[in-house]
This record gives structure tokens, sequence and C-alpha cells, in this order.
């Protein structure tokens, strides 16, 4: 008896499958399960919402979303931080945010895990860039240091008192060591 090749899982087939805590992610056909985040990745991630939010939020600029899935090019991602400018955020008719987002984030941000591949990570982030994000962090807690993506996908390591860049029209001035300074409580 001759089997039927099995069918590659498409975007759409993952859509419809339910949802996993950690979230789980369609990149390149194939589905990963993010790791569960541990503590400096959780205080990294709530802290960088807050000060992104605090700078570009009241000044209508940008938001910055949590564990928001997106989908765009083929793939759904869930950037640890995706930071939307403020007119490309998608609404509802209502005028309310709305629960899809099926475009990149303007700026993606990705937070090492201590079991992560960082060849995955940055191969999403590539993702990102290829399809019109704007800049992409790779956190790396263990040596303290932030990869950053540029368009056209060009890297660049920042360290200590480096100040990183963020999105344009962010006001946002931010070291490396004051990023990793918060996972110190005094």
């Amino acid at each position: 008896m001759v089997q039927a090749p099995i069918q590659p899982l498409t975007l759409e087939d993952f859509l419809k499958l339910p949802d996993t805590k950690p979230a789980s992610e369609f990149i390149h056909n194939q589905i990963v399960q993010k790791p569960m985040p541990q503590g400096e990745h959780s205080v990294i991630q709530v802290e960088l919402c807050k000060v992104i939010d605090r700078v570009a939020e009241g000044a209508k600029i940008a938001k910055a979303f949590s564990e928001l899935r997106c989908t765009f090019g083929g793939a759904a991602i869930v950037p640890d931080v995706s930071v939307f400018r403020w007119q490309r955020i998608p609404r509802t008719s209502a005028g309310k945010i709305a629960n899809r987002f099926d475009l990149q984030p303007d700026w993606a941000i990705e937070i090492l895990s201590p079991d992560q591949s960082q060849t995955k990570v940055l191969k999403k982030l590539l993702h990102c860039s290829e399809h019109g994000t704007e800049l992409g962090w790779l956190i790396i807690p263990a040596d303290e240091s932030i990869l950053i993506m540029f368009p056209e996908s060009r890297i660049k390591v920042f360290q200590g008192l480096e100040i990183l860049p963020v999105l344009e029209g962010v006001n946002l001035t931010l070291s490396v060591m004051e990023l990793f300074n918060w996972l110190t409580l005094s």
C-alpha cells in the first residue's frame, strides 16, 4: 500500500492550532516553542516595555508590546518585545487595538534564554529585517552584550557604556550597562 506524501504544515494550518504556553512560533515552515521565561528574561522584558512606553506612548510615537504574535512574510513569530510606530498599530473599526497583528514590528527585541539557540533567534530577527523591521535587538544576559540588527541585516555588538540605538523618533537614551543594571536589586 502506497502512502500519500505528508504535506508540510502551512502558516494557515499553524494559526488554527491551539495556543501553547509558552508560545509557539512558525518560521521557515517549522513550529518552535519558545522557552519558558526565567528571572533575568522577565525583568528585562517588563522594564523595556515600561521605559519605551514612558517616552513613546504618551507622545503617540510608538507602543511596546510584550509577547505579541506578529504574522508576516509566511511566519508567525512572538518577539519578547515588539514595538510598533503609533500609526501602524492595527485597530478595530471602533479604534481599539486589534487582536491580530498581521504585519512586522518596527523594532523587534529578543532576550536570549540560557538554553536557547542564538542562531535560531538571529534567524528570527533576520526574517524581521528582511520584511521591513527597522531595528532588531538580541539581548544576551550571559555576557551582558546586545547584538543590534540594522537594515540590510548589518549586525553590531554593543557592550558596557555604549548607548543603544532605538527606533527613530523614540526619545530614549539607554546604555547596555543601564539595561543590565535592572537585574541588580538594591
